[in-house]
């Protein structure tokens, strides 16, 4: 009984890393989410994406990004906010994430890369 419940407990976490589509947002698309994008670049189980809030982004969050997403990490609350404003009925069936991160780091910034890893050590 114990190794049926270990191989079901396998199975389960096998399921839960199957290929994600890994959607990040910040507001401009410059530091953060590119920073966390690069983090899953080749990597075996996620494919990653990133996009911004503001008018201004590199790549402006929309609605084809997000119906892409199996899971969406936002930066700050506020960006959750702005989400679920502007897309409520999309948002309901996605796990969205606040990974709680400060615009305080430059692209590729190494204190920004460690804290990406220690947030998102689960998918990494």
């Amino acid at each position: 009984m114990r190794r049926i419940r270990r191989l079901y407990r396998i199975h389960v976490i096998l399921f839960l890393l199957r290929l994600s589509n890994l959607l990040f947002i910040c507001s401009k698309n410059q530091w953060r989410s590119p920073t966390a994008e690069a983090l899953f670049k080749n990597h075996p189980v996620h494919e990653a994406r990133s996009a911004g809030t503001s008018e201004k982004a590199r790549i402006r969050v929309n609605e084809k990004l997000l119906l892409w997403a199996d899971v969406i990490f936002v930066m700050e609350r506020r960006h959750k906010q702005l989400l679920n404003k502007r897309f409520p009925s999309i948002l309901i069936e996605k796990q969205l994430v606040v990974l709680e991160i400060e615009d305080d780091y430059q692209f590729g910034d190494e204190e920004l890369v460690d804290t990406l890893k220690e947030k998102l050590k689960a998918y990494l």
